[in-house]
């Protein structure tokens, strides 16, 4: 996962704005128009499309134009490497506190 590192700040950097985490969960439905989205959310147009902006550099969102009407789409593979980073981290986790618990209970037996 280290190799993954630099991608993996990317997306949790993306995703520590709430507006930006309301946009991903909004387009888990399905996709929708920039317009859309926008209309959502009490801001400009332009203060948006920096949120849209920070969501596609980060591979976490597609846009694509046909015609004047730019649509967003959600990249769920790119919200994989949150689900493999977070399950390291769980198994890293379990380890320990297994083997806090051993150790805990071999001195429990040991008095």
């Amino acid at each position: 996962m280290a190799q993954y590192s630099g991608e993996v700040d990317g997306v949790f950097v993306a995703l520590a704005d709430p507006t930006r985490r309301d946009v991903i969960r909004r387009l888990g439905r399905g996709p929708t128009s920039v317009g859309e989205l926008a209309a959502e959310f009490p801001m400009t147009l332009p203060s948006f499309m920096k949120h849209v902006r920070t969501l596609e550099s980060n591979g976490l969102i597609r846009t694509v134009k046909t015609g004047r009407v730019r649509t967003c789409v959600l990249n769920r593979e790119r919200l994989a490497l949150v689900d493999d980073w977070l399950a390291e981290q769980r198994r890293i986790w379990v380890d320990r506190t297994d083997r806090l618990e051993r150790f805990v209970s071999e001195s429990m037996e040991e008095k």
